[in-house]
C-alpha cells in the first residue's frame, strides 16, 4: 500500500505511519500483559494479528486509494481494532493512525462518516471498560479526528494547487518551445522567399537581359564569322544557367507550392481554413498559366493573410477567394461578408502571425511586382481584397502595370 504517491514526502509519511500504528499495537499489548487483565494473552494475540494485517495490506501493490481492496482491508484492520478495543481500553489510541488511514483510501463521502464512526466506537470502547468518565476521554478522539481530517484535506488542497502550478509552467514551457519553433519556421520561410525573389529580381532578369543581348548580337554576324559561335555559346551558357536559377527560385517556394500548382495550394488554404459559422470557397477564373515563383508568392501569401484577418477579425459567415486569369494580367479576390473596418484605420506594420504580411507588406510585394493592391471595406458591410499583377513577359520580366 502507497501510502503517499505525491513526492517528495511520501516516504517520511509512510515511515512516520508504519511507525506510530505498530508502535500504539505495541504498547496496548504491553499494557496488557503488564496489567495483568484476564484477557491480556487475547490481546497479545489481536494486536499481534492487527499487526500482520496491516503489514500485509502495506505490502500489497492492490491496496491503493478508492479502490475495493483497500475497502476490504481496511474493514478487516478496523474488525481487528474493534476486537482489540472490547479487550484493552489502550486500543482507544489506535484510532488516530486509522483516521489518517481511512481519509487517504477512501472517497471524501466515505471517509468522514468512517472517521467519525471510529471515534464513536473508540469513546464507546473507552468508557465500556468501567474507565473514569472525564471530558478528556470524549474530547481526546474527536479532537484526534478533527485534527486528522484537517491534516489530510489540507494537505491534499495544497496538492492540488501545487498541481495546477506544475500543469501551469509545463503548459508554458511548452508553449514557449511551440512559439520558438513556429518563429523560427517563419523566419526560415521568409528568408527562403527573400532569396528567391532577390535572385528572381537579380540574377535571373540579368541572365535574361544577356540571353537577349547575344540573341540580338547572334543575328547581326554572319553565320561563317569566327565570332558567331563564340557568341551562340555564350548565349547558350547563359540560357542554361538562367533555367537553373528559375529552378533554384522554385525550389525556395513556400512548401503549399512544392507539391503542386499555385490553384491547388489555394484550394487547399480554402478547405483547411476553419472558423466558428465560416464556409470558405474558392475559385478559378480564366485560363490558367504558369507563373514565376515570385507571382505564385505573392498571390498565395495575400491569400493567407486577407483570410486570416477575415477569421480573427471580421466574424464573418462566407468568404470567397477567387484566382483569375486574364489576358495581361492574373488577379487574386478574397471578399468577406464580416462586420468590414475603415481601411484607413488599418494598423501601419505587417502582422507577424500570418509571417508578416499585412496591408503594407502586400502593398509593397504588389509594387515589386509591378501590381497594385486595394482594398474595399466599410463597417458593416464587408471586406474585399484584391492583388493584381501583370503577367510576365515571354522572357521572364514583369508585364506592364494592369492597374
Amino acid at each position: 500500500m502507497d501510502f503517499r504517491t505525491h513526492p517528495p514526502v511520501a516516504t517520511a509519511l509512510r515511515l512516520c505511519m508504519h511507525a506510530l500504528l505498530v508502535g500504539l499495537l505495541a504498547l496496548a499489548a504491553l499494557r496488557a500483559v503488564g496489567d495483568g487483565t484476564p484477557h491480556s494473552a487475547a490481546a497479545v494475540v489481536v494486536c499481534v494479528l492487527m499487526a500482520a494485517v496491516y503489514a500485509a495490506g502495506a505490502l500489497a501493490p492492490a491496496v491503493q486509494p478508492h479502490t475495493r481492496a483497500a475497502a476490504l482491508w481496511l474493514a478487516v484492520l478496523g474488525a481487528g481494532w474493534l476486537a482489540l478495543l472490547a479487550l484493552s481500553p489502550d486500543a482507544l489510541w489506535v484510532a488516530f493512525p486509522l483516521y489518517f488511514l481511512q481519509l487517504h483510501l477512501l472517497p471524501t463521502r466515505w471517509s468522514l462518516p468512517a472517521v467519525a464512526v471510529t471515534a464513536l466506537a473508540a469513546i464507546a470502547g473507552f468508557t465500556l471498560h468501567g474507565q473514569a468518565v472525564t471530558p478528556g476521554a470524549f474530547i481526546g478522539p474527536l479532537l484526534g479526528a478533527a485534527v486528522a481530517v484537517a491534516t489530510v484535506l489540507g494537505y491534499e488542497a495544497l496538492f492540488r494547487e501545487s498541481e495546477r502550478r506544475r500543469q501551469l509552467i509545463e503548459e508554458l514551457v511548452s508553449t514557449r518551445a511551440e512559439l520558438a519553433e513556429a518563429e523560427h519556421t517563419a523566419g526560415t520561410l521568409a528568408e527562403r522567399e527573400r532569396l528567391a525573389r532577390e535572385i528572381h529580381d537579380t540574377l535571373a532578369q540579368g541572365l535574361s537581359s544577356i540571353q537577349l543581348l547575344l540573341r540580338a548580337a547572334e543575328r547581326t554576324l554572319p553565320d561563317d564569322a569566327p565570332a558567331t559561335a563564340h557568341v551562340r555559346r555564350a548565349r547558350e551558357a547563359a540560357q542554361d544557367n538562367l533555367a537553373e536559377a528559375r529552378r533554384f527560385v522554385r525550389a525556395l517556394s513556400p512548401p503549399d507550392l512544392e507539391n503542386g500548382s499555385l490553384a491547388a495550394a489555394l484550394e487547399r488554404l480554402s478547405s483547411r481554413t476553419t472558423a466558428p459559422g465560416l464556409t470558405v470557397q474558392f475559385a478559378v477564373s480564366g485560363t490558367p498559366v504558369e507563373l514565376p515563383t515570385p507571382y505564385e508568392v505573392a498571390l498565395l501569401r495575400t491569400a493567407q493573410s486577407a483570410l486570416a484577418n477575415t477569421v480573427r477579425h471580421a466574424a464573418a459567415r462566407r468568404a470567397e477567394i477567387t484566382l483569375s486569369f486574364m489576358d495581361t494580367s492574373v488577379s487574386l479576390d478574397v471578399v468577406d461578408d464580416g462586420r468590414g473596418f475603415t481601411p484607413g484605420d488599418a494598423p501601419a506594420a505587417a502582422d507577424p502571425g500570418t509571417g508578416g504580411f499585412g496591408l503594407p507588406a502586400m502593398r509593397s510585394r504588389a509594387r515589386s511586382l509591378g501590381g497594385t493592391l486595394s482594398v474595399e471595406s466599410a463597417p458593416g458591410q464587408g471586406t474585399a481584397v484584391a492583388l493584381t499583377l501583370p503577367l510576365p513577359l515571354p522572357d521572364g520580366r514583369p508585364g506592364q502595370d494592369a492597374a
